[in-house]
């Protein structure tokens, strides 16, 4: 009887001991893969960066105002992620002043369609407004979004009467990682030295770009270099995807996005926004817009005090149920018509 039991232990301990030798091999092959690559971790914080994005989306969609819309216009040929959409008053036949927003979403998410809300909004406030969309990290990596933008530009100009676009009278806009893309382009846009590092010939002219619109960006990205707490490891995350460069601090890629340290008196005036809960806030937003200060540079800056209540957190704008939220919106706008009148 002994005998009988020990014979049948011997093949549970063999299986037992397979067991978990592959559940530790498993184990090794998931940390080595975002060790030493940056697509685990990116399509993580893609993940919960879309179900955010998402959400948002689907609120703005309550009381947004009716739009006439042109979609899926593709901008550049081959590309498949090169499309932009167009939102313009009801039955607008003249050319507007024109936003030409581009998304966030830390360069790893995001999608033109995002927020369609809010850019409804700021037609119906008198503007034609461009969602522009670009291609995403992993898959793709940095310059390749500021090239497409900028035939994104390209385009908007060469059919800007169709669209209804004053190609004299354009705002730059952007969210989060948007908003690094669009200060980024501004930066080269009014730098010839800038366009000339990034080996652009812009699309717009300096005369042309009427003012920038920056919510909750990035513009100095070695400062994001070992950034605590599980936002940082997300952003540190979506740069190495971006950049291709695990020390992504220390590249080419990161000096050429850091319009902090680019901009020049010639930068248009810029609207710049970013909520006390977020903490690019005081390392990223406000140093921007100290510098484009110090500069000579017209800034409309909105930033609230540490111990505002409730805390706005990072794309806070997004969330109309807020009366901050509706107060930047409204900000904006005012902004926006003031730099293009």
């Amino acid at each position: 009887m002994t005998a009988e039991r020990t014979v049948a232990r011997r093949p549970r301990r063999h299986v037992l001991r397979w067991t978990v030798l592959v559940l530790a091999l498993v184990l090794v092959i998931a940390v080595a893969g975002f060790v030493l690559s940056p697509t685990p971790g990116a399509l993580v914080v893609r993940a919960v960066f879309e179900r955010g994005a998402e959400e948002a989306t689907a609120n703005l969609e309550e009381g947004a105002p009716t739009t006439d819309l042109v979609a899926d216009i593709a901008y550049r040929d081959g590309d498949p992620d090169a499309y932009l959409d167009v939102y313009t008053p009801p039955g607008t036949t003249e050319a507007l002043p024109t936003i030409v927003w581009t998304h966030g979403g830390a360069w790893i998410s995001g999608n033109r369609t995002n927020y369609a809300g809010y850019y409804r909004r700021l037609a119906d406030a008198g503007f034609t407004v461009v969602s522009l969309g670009y291609s995403l990290a992993p898959e793709h990596r940095y310059p390749t979004p500021v090239h497409q933008l900028d035939d994104a530009h390209a385009y908007l100009l060469a059919h800007a009467e169709e669209l209804h676009i004053d190609p004299d009278r354009i705002v730059l806009a952007g969210d989060s990682a948007g908003a690094q893309l669009s200060a980024q382009l501004a930066a080269a846009i009014t730098g010839p030295d800038v366009a000339r590092d990034l080996g652009l010939e812009p699309a717009l002219s300096a005369d042309a770009l009427r003012g920038v619109v920056l919510n909750c960006g990035i513009y100095n990205v070695p400062a994001m270099d070992g950034a605590g707490g599980l936002v940082g490891w997300g952003v540190q995350q979506a740069l190495w995807a971006y950049t291709g460069d695990r020390e992504f601090a220390a590249s080419q890629a990161a000096r050429q996005m850091s319009s902090l340290f680019v901009v020049t008196e010639n930068f248009p005036a810029a609207f710049i926004n970013g909520g006390n809960a977020d903490p690019l806030t005081a390392d990223q937003s406000k140093p921007l817009a100290a510098k484009l200060s110090e500069l000579g540079v017209t800034v409309d800056e909105v930033f609230y005090p540490d111990d505002h209540k409730p805390e706005l957190g990072h794309e806070y704008q997004f969330d109309l149920s807020l009366q901050d939220a509706r107060d930047a919106l409204d900000r904006t706008i005012t902004f926006v018509r003031k730099v293009t009148a």
